[in-house]
Protein backbone atom coordinates (compact mmCIF):
# COMPACT_ATOMS: atom_id res chain seq x y z
CA UNK A 1 0.00 0.00 0.00
CA UNK A 2 1.36 3.56 -0.75
CA UNK A 3 0.92 6.67 1.93
CA UNK A 4 -0.79 10.00 1.20
CA UNK A 5 1.36 12.96 1.91
CA UNK A 6 0.05 16.33 2.84
CA UNK A 7 2.07 19.18 1.65
CA UNK A 8 2.01 22.62 2.67
CA UNK A 9 3.21 24.69 -0.27
CA UNK A 10 4.28 28.69 0.78
CA UNK A 11 1.33 31.45 1.40
CA UNK A 12 3.75 33.77 -0.84
CA UNK A 13 7.51 33.62 -0.60
CA UNK A 14 9.22 31.34 -2.50
CA UNK A 15 11.63 30.73 0.12
CA UNK A 16 9.52 29.29 2.82
CA UNK A 17 9.44 26.35 0.81
CA UNK A 18 10.87 23.62 2.60
CA UNK A 19 13.45 21.02 1.50
CA UNK A 20 11.44 18.18 2.28
CA UNK A 21 8.07 19.45 1.06
CA UNK A 22 11.06 19.56 -2.45
CA UNK A 23 12.33 16.11 -1.62
CA UNK A 24 8.74 14.58 -1.34
CA UNK A 25 6.98 16.19 -4.04
CA UNK A 26 9.50 14.62 -6.18
CA UNK A 27 9.36 11.55 -5.28
CA UNK A 28 5.70 11.02 -5.07
CA UNK A 29 4.11 9.11 -8.05
CA UNK A 30 1.03 11.74 -8.25
CA UNK A 31 0.47 15.55 -7.14
CA UNK A 32 -3.23 16.18 -6.29
CA UNK A 33 -3.08 20.09 -7.00
CA UNK A 34 -6.20 22.94 -6.03
CA UNK A 35 -5.45 25.02 -9.44
CA UNK A 36 -2.80 22.97 -11.78
CA UNK A 37 -2.33 26.34 -13.23
CA UNK A 38 -0.69 27.77 -10.51
CA UNK A 39 0.92 24.68 -8.61
CA UNK A 40 2.78 24.31 -12.37
CA UNK A 41 4.55 27.30 -11.37
CA UNK A 42 5.70 26.83 -8.16
CA UNK A 43 6.84 23.24 -9.41
CA UNK A 44 8.85 24.49 -12.34
CA UNK A 45 10.23 26.87 -10.04
CA UNK A 46 11.75 23.90 -7.90
CA UNK A 47 12.13 21.66 -10.81
CA UNK A 48 9.55 19.14 -9.81
CA UNK A 49 8.34 17.04 -12.64
CA UNK A 50 6.17 15.03 -10.99
CA UNK A 51 2.22 14.63 -12.88
CA UNK A 52 -0.36 16.56 -11.52
CA UNK A 53 -4.14 15.87 -11.37
CA UNK A 54 -6.75 18.32 -10.46
CA UNK A 55 -7.88 17.88 -6.82
CA UNK A 56 -10.17 21.07 -5.74
CA UNK A 57 -13.52 21.72 -3.82
CA UNK A 58 -15.81 21.73 -6.91
CA UNK A 59 -14.67 17.89 -7.69
CA UNK A 60 -13.62 16.00 -4.76
CA UNK A 61 -16.81 14.71 -3.87
CA UNK A 62 -16.16 12.26 -6.58
CA UNK A 63 -12.42 11.85 -6.74
CA UNK A 64 -11.53 10.86 -3.01
CA UNK A 65 -12.65 6.94 -3.69
CA UNK A 66 -10.20 6.63 -7.15
CA UNK A 67 -7.56 8.30 -4.95
CA UNK A 68 -7.86 6.04 -2.65
CA UNK A 69 -7.52 2.81 -4.51
CA UNK A 70 -4.55 4.36 -6.59
CA UNK A 71 -2.82 4.77 -3.08
CA UNK A 72 -3.95 0.78 -2.10
CA UNK A 73 -2.48 -0.23 -5.37
CA UNK A 74 1.17 1.14 -4.52
CA UNK A 75 1.14 4.75 -5.45
CA UNK A 76 2.71 7.46 -3.07
CA UNK A 77 0.23 10.55 -3.64
CA UNK A 78 1.01 14.19 -2.53
CA UNK A 79 -1.88 16.60 -1.96
CA UNK A 80 -1.25 19.96 -1.82
CA UNK A 81 -3.16 23.67 -1.99
CA UNK A 82 -2.70 26.61 -3.78
CA UNK A 83 -1.48 28.10 -0.80
CA UNK A 84 -0.47 26.49 2.82
CA UNK A 85 -1.41 23.68 4.63
CA UNK A 86 -4.12 21.54 2.43
CA UNK A 87 -7.52 20.83 4.66
CA UNK A 88 -6.91 24.24 6.25
CA UNK A 89 -10.35 26.06 4.29
CA UNK A 90 -8.97 24.29 1.76
CA UNK A 91 -10.07 20.93 0.17
CA UNK A 92 -8.38 18.01 1.32
CA UNK A 93 -10.70 17.06 4.43
CA UNK A 94 -12.47 14.19 3.04
CA UNK A 95 -9.52 12.80 1.11
CA UNK A 96 -7.95 12.51 4.91
CA UNK A 97 -10.92 10.99 6.69
CA UNK A 98 -11.54 8.69 3.42
CA UNK A 99 -7.54 7.50 4.18
CA UNK A 100 -8.18 7.14 7.69
CA UNK A 101 -11.17 4.62 7.49
CA UNK A 102 -9.33 2.77 4.31
CA UNK A 103 -6.28 2.40 7.18
CA UNK A 104 -3.65 4.27 4.44
CA UNK A 105 -0.73 5.50 6.20
CA UNK A 106 -0.49 9.55 6.35
CA UNK A 107 2.02 12.03 6.63
CA UNK A 108 1.27 15.52 7.04
CA UNK A 109 4.55 17.84 6.76
CA UNK A 110 4.79 20.90 9.13
CA UNK A 111 5.06 24.17 7.12
CA UNK A 112 3.02 27.33 5.61
CA UNK A 113 -0.37 28.25 7.45
CA UNK A 114 -1.46 31.98 7.15
CA UNK A 115 -3.30 32.33 10.44
CA UNK A 116 -0.16 31.34 12.63
CA UNK A 117 1.68 34.58 11.86
CA UNK A 118 -0.87 36.77 12.06
CA UNK A 119 -2.31 35.89 15.55
CA UNK A 120 1.15 35.84 16.70
CA UNK A 121 2.27 38.91 15.37
CA UNK A 122 -1.42 40.61 17.03
CA UNK A 123 -0.44 41.14 20.27
CA UNK A 124 -3.44 38.64 21.96
CA UNK A 125 -3.62 36.03 23.72
CA UNK A 126 -2.66 32.91 21.82
CA UNK A 127 -2.48 30.48 24.65
CA UNK A 128 -6.20 29.94 24.04
CA UNK A 129 -7.74 31.01 20.67
CA UNK A 130 -10.13 29.86 17.53
CA UNK A 131 -9.72 29.47 14.30
CA UNK A 132 -13.03 30.29 12.77
CA UNK A 133 -12.00 30.32 9.00
CA UNK A 134 -14.42 32.01 6.33
CA UNK A 135 -18.04 33.20 7.77
CA UNK A 136 -20.98 32.05 6.13
CA UNK A 137 -21.74 34.17 2.73
CA UNK A 138 -25.20 34.20 4.14
CA UNK A 139 -27.43 31.37 5.55
CA UNK A 140 -26.53 31.15 9.22
CA UNK A 141 -23.94 34.22 8.56
CA UNK A 142 -25.92 36.58 12.11
CA UNK A 143 -25.83 33.67 13.81
CA UNK A 144 -22.76 32.81 14.00
CA UNK A 145 -21.53 36.30 14.57
CA UNK A 146 -24.14 36.76 17.84
CA UNK A 147 -22.50 33.45 19.42
CA UNK A 148 -18.85 34.74 18.87
CA UNK A 149 -19.92 37.81 20.21
CA UNK A 150 -19.48 36.10 23.42
CA UNK A 151 -15.95 34.27 23.02
CA UNK A 152 -13.89 35.48 25.46
CA UNK A 153 -10.86 32.96 23.25
CA UNK A 154 -8.74 34.74 20.61
CA UNK A 155 -10.44 34.12 17.27
CA UNK A 156 -9.20 34.10 13.94
CA UNK A 157 -10.95 34.64 10.39
CA UNK A 158 -9.95 34.47 6.78
CA UNK A 159 -11.61 37.17 4.44
CA UNK A 160 -11.26 38.00 0.83
CA UNK A 161 -10.50 42.03 -0.21
CA UNK A 162 -13.32 42.46 -1.67
CA UNK A 163 -15.33 41.50 1.52
CA UNK A 164 -13.51 42.94 4.13
CA UNK A 165 -15.49 46.22 4.51
CA UNK A 166 -18.55 44.00 5.25
CA UNK A 167 -16.86 41.83 8.01
CA UNK A 168 -15.50 45.00 9.48
CA UNK A 169 -19.10 46.61 9.91
CA UNK A 170 -20.40 44.02 11.05
CA UNK A 171 -18.06 43.17 13.73
CA UNK A 172 -18.53 46.49 14.65
CA UNK A 173 -22.25 45.61 15.30
CA UNK A 174 -21.99 42.39 16.61
CA UNK A 175 -18.64 42.97 18.94
CA UNK A 176 -18.44 46.15 19.46
CA UNK A 177 -16.79 49.80 18.17
CA UNK A 178 -14.28 49.03 20.92
CA UNK A 179 -13.36 45.44 20.40
CA UNK A 180 -9.79 45.43 19.43
CA UNK A 181 -8.41 43.55 16.43
CA UNK A 182 -5.69 43.10 14.00
CA UNK A 183 -5.60 42.94 10.18
CA UNK A 184 -2.91 41.06 8.22
CA UNK A 185 -2.65 40.79 4.70
CA UNK A 186 -0.04 39.95 1.76
CA UNK A 187 1.52 37.58 4.72
CA UNK A 188 5.53 37.13 3.29
CA UNK A 189 4.82 38.71 0.84
CA UNK A 190 6.45 42.47 -0.48
CA UNK A 191 3.47 44.50 0.65
CA UNK A 192 2.59 42.61 4.18
CA UNK A 193 1.26 44.83 6.70
CA UNK A 194 -0.73 44.78 9.58
CA UNK A 195 -3.20 47.01 11.09
CA UNK A 196 -4.14 47.23 14.65
CA UNK A 197 -7.06 48.88 16.74
CA UNK A 198 -10.74 48.92 17.75
CA UNK A 199 -13.17 47.79 15.04
CA UNK A 200 -14.29 51.11 14.56
CA UNK A 201 -10.60 52.38 13.67
CA UNK A 202 -9.47 50.05 11.64
CA UNK A 203 -12.88 49.80 9.26
CA UNK A 204 -12.31 53.66 8.79
CA UNK A 205 -8.41 52.58 7.80
CA UNK A 206 -9.91 50.15 5.11
CA UNK A 207 -12.42 52.85 4.10
CA UNK A 208 -9.85 55.15 3.11
CA UNK A 209 -7.34 52.54 1.71
CA UNK A 210 -9.39 49.48 -0.05
CA UNK A 211 -7.80 46.42 0.69
CA UNK A 212 -5.83 43.81 -1.37
CA UNK A 213 -4.28 40.70 -0.96
CA UNK A 214 -5.19 37.97 1.46
CA UNK A 215 -6.63 38.48 4.82
CA UNK A 216 -6.37 37.26 8.06
CA UNK A 217 -8.44 39.04 11.07
CA UNK A 218 -7.60 38.10 14.45
CA UNK A 219 -9.97 39.67 17.34
CA UNK A 220 -9.76 39.88 20.78
CA UNK A 221 -11.80 37.68 22.95
CA UNK A 222 -14.79 39.50 25.23
CA UNK A 223 -13.95 42.12 28.11
CA UNK A 224 -10.39 42.42 26.77
CA UNK A 225 -8.79 42.36 30.19
CA UNK A 226 -6.03 40.39 29.32
CA UNK A 227 -5.22 42.27 25.91
CA UNK A 228 -5.28 45.56 27.54
CA UNK A 229 -1.88 44.59 29.50
CA UNK A 230 0.12 44.40 26.10
CA UNK A 231 -0.46 48.40 25.81
CA UNK A 232 -1.71 47.41 22.10
CA UNK A 233 -1.11 51.18 19.95
CA UNK A 234 -3.80 51.77 17.75
CA UNK A 235 -4.16 51.58 13.73
CA UNK A 236 -0.59 51.93 12.33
Amino acid sequence: MGKLYLVPTPIGNLKDMTFRAVEVLKAVDLILAEDTRNSGKLLKHFEIGTQMHSHHMHNEHKTVEGIVKKIQNGENIALISDAGTPAISDPGFLLVRACVEAGIEIDCLPGPTAFVPALVNSGFPNDKFIFEGFLPVKKGRQTRLELLAEETRTIIFYESPHKLLKTLTQFVAFFGAERRISVSRELTKLHEETIRGTTEEVLKHFENKPPKGEIVIVVSGKKGVREKAFGIRKVQ
